[in-house]
């Protein structure tokens, strides 16, 4: 019989779909937990409790022996019973921040930023040309050639003159050196909202954007409260904001530093940030103040901007907040260092990054 038979459909037994969708909770919870497996399983069994996520077949304790056989959690060395994630579980998180985020990402084959000039490049454009001396074989469109032979030639005195050649215009492609910059400052999780996680979400899709589309690309990222230090990608699941300040000149001066290092020639900084610059670091003191905008704070603050445009680093700003003093300050920041400015809720923060790092355009968003 030709055609299709069609059933009930009864879920397997296996547990298999239960466990992806309480892993994708239980991900989303270890982004707001900072990596706290213990924490995250108690968030979840109270979830289950309230919402009763799982079923007779499937329960936590099936859930969590999961996590276990498939490398996802392991019990700490020291042997006390206690839960960590795996490198497999980190990456698994950013792969998943990376699909929540860019879910409308197009890979690539060679995975780097268009230029506006065309010439030997790495991707074909629907621009065509004449064959001029030095242009590379593979460049030459050999059907549009051939076609171009039969028209002047026909097709009893066939041949194929460089008269006849047509060249493939083609786009350079470029590789960017970033660093993105973190503020961990306590007022990421004043007043109840939770700025820390959205910027942790986009921060882990960024790095697992470059790492598998932009190989030639270079990610640093560093975080800033009253000091500023780097840290690795494997870091960000376990990221937390701590009762600081916002050192913003510290955290410039050692994006600048490390991309003065890099032999790339484009360079820029993406700063995610919820407020005004509110400290410095004077030799061993540090020099504090929170209330409005501080002149002497913002004054350095400028002055690093302008170093990273006379260094040739953009800056680009995306500031989760909204006051008009604040949005006036970042207008100044940005029009010294000639960079751009994203003014973004958390829910668009990161469709604002890859809009900004995908198409590499250079504009301000005011």
């Amino acid at each position: 019989m030709i055609g299709y038979r069609f059933s009930e459909y009864i879920p397997s037994s296996s547990g298999g779909n239960a466990f992806k969708q309480l892993l994708n909770i239980f991900m989303q919870l270890l982004n707001i937990t900072a990596g706290d497996v213990a924490q995250s399983l108690n968030i979840l069994n109270d979830l289950d409790r309230k919402y009763n996520l799982t079923g007779d077949e499937y329960g936590i304790g099936d859930f969590i022996q999961d996590l276990k056989d498939q490398g996802y959690v392991k019990e700490e060395e020291n042997g006390n019973g206690n839960f960590v994630i795996t490198s497999k579980m980190e990456q698994q998180i950013r792969r998943r921040s990376l699909e929540e985020i860019f879910s409308k990402l197009k890979k690539t084959d060679r995975g780097s930023h268009q230029t506006p000039f065309s010439g030997e490049g790495d991707e074909k454009t629907a621009n065509r040309r004449d064959y001029q001396f030095g242009d590379a074989l593979d460049q030459i469109d050999m059907t549009a050639s051939i076609k171009n032979s039969q028209i002047k030639h026909g097709l009893n005195d066939f041949k194929l003159t460089e008269d006849n050649l047509e060249v493939e215009e083609r786009d350079y492609k470029t590789s960017t050196s970033t660093v993105l910059m973190i503020d961990i400052s306590h007022s990421m999780i004043l007043y109840g909202e939770d700025r820390i996680t959205p910027a942790k979400k986009v921060a882990m899709a960024l790095s697992e954007l470059i790492t598998t589309q932009y190989p030639k690309d270079t990610l640093d990222i560093i975080v800033f409260g009253d000091d500023a230090r780097p840290i690795e990608i494997k870091d960000l699941p376990y990221l937390q904001v701590g009762p600081f300040h916002t050192n913003t000149v510290a955290g410039l001066e050692l994006a600048a530093d490390i991309l003065r290092r890099k032999k790339t020639k484009n360079k820029q900084i993406f700063m995610i940030t919820d407020g005004k610059p509110t400290c410095l670091k004077l030799g061993i003191k540090y020099y504090r103040n929170s209330f409005g905008l501080d002149r002497k704070i913002v004054n350095k603050t400028l002055d690093q901007a302008a170093r990273c445009k006379k260094l040739g680093i953009t800056i680009t700003t995306f500031m989760i907040a909204r006051d008009p003093y604040l949005r006036q300050f970042v207008h100044e920041f940005t029009k010294v260092n000639q960079g751009r400015a994203y003014y973004s809720g958390l829910g668009g923060l990161g469709e604002f990054m890859f809009e900004d790092f995908v198409r590499n355009r250079r504009k301000t968003l005011r």
